[in-house]
């Protein structure tokens, strides 16, 4: 049902649906400012949530922050309004990552970004093992032309491609083994044990960890580590897991807001088509090893995110900040 008012609780309901947005470690590194004015809302970095070692540039980060700024756009045009969105508004504050202003209510709305809205709650990460049925071609359009709505591009890489992009992702678990600021810096988003009262409302929490992979190639990080997590089980993951890379022409800032907006419109894509997906981010955490991810063959600049599709459990829904810790309110 359209909502025509945009009441703080009307406005808390849309940056609810805005947070359930993927981010690395799921550190929800966002906060929102709603104009009364205008009907806008302002989209910032946290930084306090950035990842230094993992994500010097911040590049995660943004994608992170993109993909609310998309879910958010969804519920706007869902509950009846145009949401009218400009990347990067101030030069001056490079903080300031997005602005959407709701431009009605209206008829106009976009039916399309309605349409993900249902998805936008049963999107979960899941690291579960897959089953070996192929996606078909015609999904596989659905979800490329997704990204080309956003202004990116999602590529199904063939067999050689995949196999190189196991191998990186297994070159990059090496390397973050041997690195102990790597294992710190992860280590402030694990949540292992039973949920206690006051315990921060994000982070990767073990149910969401997924068994520990007992044979398969499937690119599934284990964030228990050597650490032991009682009653967890082994399970085989696929061998052949079916992987897609998005990326964009540039890398800039506002090529990242792109890409973490086409992210979230395929993950929601293929939520609504019965895909279960997770994202690995391991090899472009290593600059030496991101610039290798690319085809050589592809029009492709530069790879943002490597989706992994198919068809199994999908992953448990996962802690969020509240939003009154996200959203500030002008005149509130």
């Amino acid at each position: 049902m359209s909502v025509r008012t945009l009441d703080a609780r009307t406005v808390t309901a849309l940056v609810a649906d805005a947070t359930a947005a993927p981010s690395m470690h799921n550190a929800q590194p966002w906060r929102f400012r709603f104009r009364r004015g205008d009907s806008a809302f302002e989209v910032y970095a946290d930084l306090d949530r950035a990842m230094p070692h993992a994500d010097p540039s911040t590049r995660a980060l943004h994608l992170g922050c993109a993909a609310a700024v998309f879910n958010l756009r969804v519920a706007a045009a869902h509950a009846g309004w145009e949401p009218v969105t400009r990347l990067l508004p101030d030069p001056a504050d490079p903080a300031l990552l997005a602005e959407v202003r709701l431009a009605g209510p209206t008829a106009a709305a976009d039916d399309d970004l309605a349409a993900l809205y249902p998805a936008i709650r049963r999107r979960h990460t899941s690291r579960h093992p897959f089953t070996d049925e192929e996606i078909p071609q015609a999904v596989k359009d659905t979800l490329s032309g997704a990204a080309v709505l956003e202004g990116a591009q999602l590529v199904f890489p063939g067999a050689w491609h995949v196999r190189t992009l196991l191998h990186l992702i297994q070159d990059a678990e090496g390397r973050d083994d041997r690195d102990s600021a790597a294992a710190e810096e992860l280590s402030r988003w694990i949540r292992v044990g039973a949920p206690e009262a006051g315990q921060p409302g994000d982070g990767v929490p073990e149910e969401a960890f997924g068994p520990r992979k007992r044979f398969g190639a499937a690119p599934v990080r284990d964030f228990a580590g050597r650490h032991p997590v009682p009653g967890r089980e082994t399970a085989v993951f696929e061998e052949t897991p079916q992987l897609a890379v998005l990326g964009t022409r540039d890398d800039r800032p506002r090529d990242w807001l792109v890409a973490g907006q086409a992210l979230e419109r395929v993950l929601l894509q293929a939520t609504l088509d019965g895909l279960a997906t997770s994202l690995t981010s391991h090899a472009l955490e290593w600059p030496e090893l991101r610039w290798t991810v690319r085809d050589p063959e592809s029009a492709m600049g530069f790879v943002q995110m490597v989706l992994r599709l198919g068809y199994g459990p999908s992953g448990p829904g996962t802690a969020r900040r509240p939003v009154d810790e996200v959203l500030d309110i002008e005149g509130d």
